[in-house]
């Protein structure tokens, strides 16, 4: 039963806690059950909330007096090691900060305590969020669930493999520059990037580059990440980012797909990506058009003529320096190695910078101007399935590029602020996850949720579960 549980959708546990099938101090239990059973093979998780237990028997004795009940009462949450919670243990990843006790909540994570849910427990993370592999010197590597020999991604590695381990059925993450999204394709789940001002930022750390940086929720399913956007959308009164627009609608599963026109690509602007990815894509494009869409290939030279790999990489280095310079000063050696020659190499040079900036601009304006002929984009999460850990290289169908590849084809997302998912819809050739991405229009978030439901439909992949 416990493993039932453990793998139950987040909107289900809910449904079961609310018809007394299931109790709240049941569902903990068996979460914490399989956390001690699991993350030692997987290191996702890394401090579990002192107070859990308290919560649980508090949510079950509401749910026994006939009280109102919030959309996710008694459900357990986690949240990536970068995010405030009152009272615990929050790293970010980092000696520097090894023993910080957070005083307040993060806006995201106190909106889901007021829907009912449990905050459980913390994941790992790299030092600041800032790689694309989950490793520090606080707590270790984290292995991906599906084969441990392999990256879960970064930075929100931890919550990924702790969803798709069964040890958690929702999550927080952030997105710079696939944050979300490409964890969520390694370890085969569901992270979704809404459009930027969506979701207040307040209370997540690092605040550098925050006209790029996205928080959004993931899960094993589109149908918890919609219900779950719902709740943490909306300005909060701190955060400047956040917008005042109408929340986002939670999408009716049953609903038929409106027809949309839809561009695609596997591969052109993002070269090389594997043969495999490249597959999972174009079976999605069939999909949809199998289902009424008007689906076309289309180029985006933009992707090319504006690299968003060198945009960021000049862009984060120069302010990314000058954000951390006055944290880490004298406590260089205290920095794990990668971030340490990221955070200490030398600035571009001014005019670099600006051009940086300019093309930035571009990239977004011929987003826009594409918008207005499509509904949405579809593309690979990543050129690969998750890699062998710490690969400084990665060869692609006998290509051979830097590991930062891998967010060739989510980075360009962050830059533009549009709403992107990941949806797992196919497995590599040695049984690992693929996913492939849809990205939006602003603020049409829910355009992008209702074609993810659709696509989840027609694939059974989200409802296997990783061999540990």
């Amino acid at each position: 039963m416990y493993e039932d549980i453990c793998f139950a959708d987040a909107v289900q546990l809910a449904r079961q806690i609310r018809t007394k099938t299931v109790s709240p101090l049941e569902v903990i239990k068996a979460h914490l059950g399989r956390i001690e059973a699991i993350n030692p093979k997987i290191n996702a998780i890394v401090t579990v909330a002192d107070d859990v237990m308290e919560k649980a028997q508090a949510a079950e004795a509401a749910v026994m007096s006939g009280g109102k009940l919030g959309p996710l009462h008694g459900v357990p949450f986690t949240c990536k090691d970068v995010f405030d919670i009152a009272g615990v243990r929050t790293t970010r990843g980092s000696k520097l900060f090894e023993h910080r006790i957070a005083t307040t909540d993060a806006t995201v994570a106190a909106r889901l305590k007021q829907a009912g849910a449990i905050f459980l427990a913390k994941t790992n993370v790299p030092e600041f969020a800032l790689w694309w592999e989950t490793d520090n010197l606080v707590f270790g590597r984290t292995n991906n669930p599906w084969n441990p020999e392999r990256t879960a991604g970064g930075s929100s590695g931890g919550e990924a493999a702790a969803i798709a381990s069964g040890l958690s059925p929702l999550g927080i993450g952030s997105d710079l520059g696939g944050s979300i999204r490409v964890p969520a394709h390694h370890c085969g789940i569901v992270g979704f990037k809404p459009t930027h001002g969506r979701v207040p930022l307040t209370g997540h750390w690092p605040e550098v580059i925050l006209r790029a940086m996205h928080l959004g929720p993931m899960a094993r399913t589109v149908n918890d990440v919609a219900l779950a956007l719902n709740l943490i959308a909306g300005p909060d009164g701190i955060d400047p980012y956040a917008m005042p627009v109408p929340l986002p609608e939670v999408p009716d599963p049953n609903a038929p797909l409106p027809k949309l026109r839809i561009g695609w690509t596997a591969e052109h602007g993002f070269a090389p990506v594997s043969p495999e990815v490249q597959r999972v894509v174009e079976k999605a494009a069939v999909s949809l058009a199998a289902l009424g869409c008007e689906v076309e290939s289309v180029s985006l030279d933009t992707l090319i003529q504006n690299d968003s790999q060198a945009i960021s990489a000049r862009i984060w280095t120069i302010e990314g320096g000058f954000h951390f310079e006055p944290l880490i000063a004298g406590h260089e050696s205290e920095l794990y190695p990668i971030l340490h020659k990221r955070l200490t190499a030398p600035w571009p040079e001014q005019r670099v910078y600006l051009k940086a900036l300019a093309d930035w601009e571009t990239l977004k304006r011929d987003m826009v101007s594409y918008f207005r002929n499509y509904d949405l984009f579809i593309c690979p999460t990543s050129p690969v399935a998750a890699s062998p850990h710490c690969l400084p290289e990665l060869t692609i169908d006998g290509k051979t590029v830097m590991g930062r590849h891998q967010l060739a084809t989510t980075l360009p997302w962050d830059l533009t602020g549009s709403p992107a998912i990941s949806i797992p819809f196919g497995q590599s050739s040695d049984g690992l996850p693929l996913g492939v991405q849809i990205v939006g229009r602003h603020f049409e978030d829910s355009t992008v949720l209702k074609v993810a439901m659709a696509l989840e439909k027609l694939t059974d992949v989200n409802q296997q579960h990783p061999p540990i």
